[in-house]
């Protein structure tokens, strides 16, 4: 009778999680709790086996943001980052992505996430898609070369981005650039 008991627990405790989970299988969503669903305005099994693209702002932000956590999820099985998603109305919002691969030979065929709205504390301000991934990657601390290896631009591209952000935003570094679109007081 234990077993029962334990399995209960578990869905409850999965249902029930105060952030968003879901378990997919090649960026196909398989399993979601109530969190997640309601995160991005959806109900019930509308979700189920559909491609996490719906999820995004454009096809071209779910090809590329899923590109760039193939290689940590092979090394580490792991991956985070925080993203703008969509929601069913088309709303954009800020995300805390944190995801673990249960195959790293093959990282997205199974994997299981976790996601947390981030709106209340950092509003979306109006950016490009290449000016999203600019500021994405250097909130996770990455040089503009890294950057442009991983965009697959050339460094004085992400730097000329870099430059206009700044003139954009009205701010003198990068410091302040993150600061400033991630909703947070100034330095």
């Amino acid at each position: 009778m234990t077993d029962a008991l334990d399995y209960e627990m578990l869905s409850t405790a999965f249902e029930e999680a105060p952030v968003g989970i879901v378990m997919t299988r090649h960026r196909v969503i398989r399993y979601y709790n109530k969190a997640f669903a309601h995160m991005f305005g959806y109900e019930g099994d509308e979700l189920r086996d559909r491609s996490f693209a719906i999820l995004y702002p454009s096809l071209d932000e779910f090809v590329k943001i899923g590109n760039v956590g193939v290689q940590p999820l092979r090394d580490t099985g792991r991956y985070s980052d925080e993203r703008i998603m969509a929601r069913r109305d088309g709303t954009l919002f800020w995300c805390r992505v944190r995801g673990n691969s249960l195959t790293r030979n093959e990282p997205l065929a199974h994997a299981v996430w976790s996601m947390a709205d981030l709106s209340h504390e950092r509003p979306v301000i109006k950016m490009t898609m290449r000016e999203r991934q600019i500021v994405m990657h250097l909130g996770e601390g990455r040089t503009s070369k890294n950057i442009a290896r991983i965009l697959e631009i050339s460094p004085r591209t992400v730097e000329a981005y870099r430059a206009r952000l700044l003139k954009k935003f009205d701010v003198s570094n990068v410091a302040e650039l993150l600061s400033h679109v991630g909703g947070m007081p100034g330095a």
